[in-house]
């Protein structure tokens, strides 16, 4: 086998001093496994080894592994059989399968098995190195590590400065939305609803309100939504008992037990299906959960925060979404306003993402040419802060100067549009439009709403709340 000793992760002396991937080697030869699992150990893994599947089997009972490393060539039983029966009994452990004599047969064989992956021998180690980090195992323990970090890093700052420092900004919107933050965190239990199109960060301002609060040093859990399919909500928020149904191989967790004490996001909570919103509209109520399998109730106590990018009270009026519960989620409302209404903080983030960048990539860039920010500031940014990132990372790959020129953004979205284009694109946003109209029907019915509200075609409630969202008063 060639191996190098890339290493995984840059501490080299303690890669992973809060957690560490426990990686199950399988292979008839001993030398191969000695030398293979000294390099895993040296980059930061936990490994057992095992030169038949019998003793696979045991170290599998007795210990917790994410990943096996199988050999197909073995003795007792060929590797593919091993893996179909990991993936059976053992459903949380990633399998990636090994031969020095595969062919696609054998490799289709494996992934139908059920291996995340396949590699063929002799291999280098960042091969294998690769094929870990491809794993969904691998993936849910680095983003536990990161959230863990990131968590403490947002404390930190909360501690000394009062607000989370990595929300970039200098307009007079953005630090509204961080004052916001800040008061809603002072309460325990407030929910919180966070709107803004795809790509203003709601969910940092939702890390933020967490760092703020007394809940900082418990868990911060985000959840996608429109990624939950119907048949696995109450599994996965509920959690549920070892037996409870066939696959409940152990006890485990719900997200709402995860997020005891701490914080729980519900991303796209808008893509909630209307079977389940009435299930969770129970658990904010009662604050009481019952396990599949268990029938006791559990106490939970923890902040409930969701974020979407659609118009909620619409979708009420439609019945898409539960008047009760958008009532209950939206106890405190903090809306971020798209990037391009606040063009003074795009050069700010230009700043920040430069740098960032450059300390990721190795980069000597040291400034930032003046046409850039004019430019970009005249961009319209339909994809808001994230196509802003990733339009400079783009750059910065491309850069090798000190100096980042407008030059190195060509091919980018904003060099196809024309200033007219822009002006159209910002004429026709719907929320100015919404506002304006809004505004002038208030103006002719000399700010009588009923008579406002029959002009526009809506409820008078519905003017209510748009009259809120929009901030619109007499002086308007």
């Amino acid at each position: 086998m060639e191996v190098s000793d890339s290493i995984l992760f840059h501490n080299t002396e303690n890669p992973r001093k809060m957690d560490r991937l426990n990686v199950l080697l399988l292979d008839d030869e001993p030398a191969y496994l000695e030398e293979l699992g000294s390099i895993l150990n040296r980059s930061g893994y936990s490994t057992q080894s095992a030169e038949t599947p019998s003793k696979a089997f045991t170290i599998l009972e007795k210990n917790d592994i994410d990943v096996a490393i199988v050999d197909i060539w073995l003795p007792e039983m060929n590797g593919v059989e091993v893996i179909k029966r990991i993936r059976e009994q053992y459903p949380k452990v990633s399998p990636i399968a090994i031969t020095g004599h595969g062919d696609m047969k054998t490799v289709i064989d494996c992934l139908r098995a059920g291996a995340a992956d396949f590699l063929n021998k002799p291999f280098q180690y960042p091969a294998l190195e690769n094929v870990i980090k491809r794993t969904s195992t691998f993936k849910e323990l680095q983003d536990k590590i990161k959230n863990v970090e990131l968590n403490y890093k947002h404390a930190q700052s909360a501690l000394k400065e009062k607000f989370s420092v990595d929300i970039i900004g200098v307009s007079s919107d953005i630090k509204h939305v961080i004052s916001m933050a800040a008061k809603v965190a002072e309460t325990e239990t407030t929910t919180v609803l966070i709107t803004g199109e795809s790509g203003t960060g709601k969910e940092l301002v939702a890390r933020s309100v967490h760092a703020l609060s007394n809940r900082r040093s418990n868990f911060f859990h985000c959840v996608n939504c429109s990624a939950i399919p119907e048949t696995l909500f109450e599994s996965e928020f509920f959690g549920y008992k070892k037996g409870a149904f066939t696959g409940a191989n152990e006890s485990t967790k719900g997200w709402f037990e995860v997020s005891q004490n701490g914080t729980l996001f519900l991303d796209e909570v808008s893509e909630l299906p209307l079977n389940l919103q009435a299930k969770f509209l129970r658990v904010l109520d009662d604050k009481m959960i019952s396990k599949i399998g268990i029938k006791k109730g559990i106490s939970v106590d923890l902040r409930i925060i969701a974020a979407t990018n659609k118009e909620l009270a619409e979708q009420v009026e439609k019945k898409e979404f539960r008047n009760d519960l958008y009532h209950r989620l939206n106890s405190f409302t903090i809306n971020i306003p798209p990037l391009r209404e606040r063009p003074e903080d795009i050069p700010e983030l230009i700043n920040y993402f430069t740098k960032q960048f450059a300390r990721d990539f190795g980069k000597k860039v040291v400034d930032v040419d003046d046409a850039v920010y004019h430019k970009l500031s005249e961009y319209y940014f339909p994809g808001n802060v994230r196509e802003l990132r990733n339009m400079v990372e783009r750059a910065m790959i491309l850069c090798d100067e000190r100096v980042l020129k407008m030059k190195y953004f060509i091919g980018s979205r904003n060099n196809n549009e024309s200033k007219e284009t822009r002006l159209a694109k910002k004429d026709l946003n719907l929320l100015e439009l919404e506002k304006k109209a809004i505004t002038q029907a208030l103006h002719l019915s000399s700010f009588n709403k009923s008579k406002a509200s029959e002009m526009l075609g809506i409820t008078r409630q519905a003017l209510d709340r748009k009259i809120e969202k929009h901030d619109i008063n007499q002086n308007s």
